[in-house]
């Protein structure tokens, strides 16, 4: 017996452990609890004479104090040398800097919007992405047979979660409805998140991209009210020198309703620069208003839909909007 104990002494000693594999195959052939070697040897001591009993234990025990001291000391320094890079790392070589991360330019862009508009004392909901589509189109006044519900322009989701037709949103009005149909008026909102339209990619339109809606009803709100909300964050977004243009248009929601642009100076170009569209807007439409079943007679609200995208591009002059969605470390990098 105590040359065998010798004799494992010995072979445990010459065990090479360069791994954690060869760390785990080393604690399963002497440590392990059915077929351990030295475990092997203490199940043997009940067969040994009485006498000799005290001191086989005494040995065994040693044996197995050195192969966890091994054991231990193996792993602690696959561990030193995983920390470090691995085994063959110079350690007297410069450290490599640390890269840090920062915040996506659309994240940074809105918001800076959320934190201005919270200035101006709008709250902030988030509406679902996947909505219904009488929350996307016919509560917002869309006609059943309305170019936006073409499959050009709106994803259709196929497997719906309800039996109503529904889609990937495609601008975050739908949150207008939904905060309307759960608080009364006066209500002053945001609403910001991501949408999806079926569009051609180029350098001024994506398939996704970042709205934020604004709406605010009570009595007696009016069209001036709005377009001095506008300029209240055009000026704080891209300083006092903005330029902006109201132009008519027509959204189904909003009526009276328009377009604004930024002046985008461009030393390149031949007029010096050019308008770029940012934000839809207008007063809120009865037949919305009646969707809802807030009473269009006594209230009156407007609705903004601004892109982050546009905003974020004429803030640090990007001309194209798929920089924002290649995860380009050296343009990310810059922010």
């Amino acid at each position: 017996m105590p040359d065998e104990i010798d004799a494992l002494r010995e072979q445990l000693d010459a065990e090479t452990i360069e791994s954690e594999e060869d760390a785990e195959a080393f604690r399963i052939k002497y440590l392990g609890r059915n077929q351990g070697a030295i475990t092997e040897l203490f199940d043997r001591i009940g067969d040994l004479p009485p006498e000799e009993r005290p001191e086989f234990g005494k040995r065994v025990n040693a044996l197995k104090a050195r192969a966890e001291d091994r054991l231990e000391a193996a792993r602690a320094r696959l561990e030193r040398e995983a920390q470090a890079g691995g085994a063959d790392v110079d350690l007297t070589l410069p450290g490599r800097r640390g890269f840090r991360g920062s915040t996506h330019p659309l994240t940074q862009t809105l918001e800076e919007i959320l934190r201005i508009l919270r200035g101006l004392g709008f709250s902030t909901y988030e509406g679902p992405e996947i909505e219904t589509d009488w929350h996307n189109f016919s509560a917002l006044n869309f006609p059943p047979d309305h170019p936006a519900r073409d499959m050009q322009d709106t994803f259709f989701l196929r497997d719906a979660p309800t039996d109503e037709p529904t889609v990937l949103r495609t601008h975050t009005s739908p949150g207008q409805i939904r905060i309307m149909q759960e608080q009364d008026p006066p209500i002053r909102v945001a609403v910001p998140g991501r949408v999806y339209r079926n569009e051609a990619i180029s350098y001024k339109s994506f398939c996704l991209f970042h709205q934020v809606e604004l709406l605010y009803v009570d009595e007696g709100v009016t069209m001036a009210q709005l377009k001095q909300v506008l300029y209240s964050l055009a000026r704080a977004l891209f300083g006092d020198d903005v330029t902006l243009r109201f132009r008519p248009s027509y959204f189904p929601f909003t009526e009276p309703s328009a377009e604004v642009d930024v002046w985008w100076a461009d030393e390149d170009a031949d007029d010096g620069g050019q308008w770029m569209e940012i934000l839809g807007c207008g007063m809120v439409h009865p037949n919305v208003f009646d969707a809802v079943d807030v009473d269009p007679e006594r209230y009156t609200g407007y609705a903004v839909g601004m892109g982050v995208e546009r905003m974020a591009m004429l803030r640090h002059g990007i001309d194209d909007i798929r920089i924002f969605y290649e995860n380009d470390a050296r343009f990310l990098d810059q922010f």
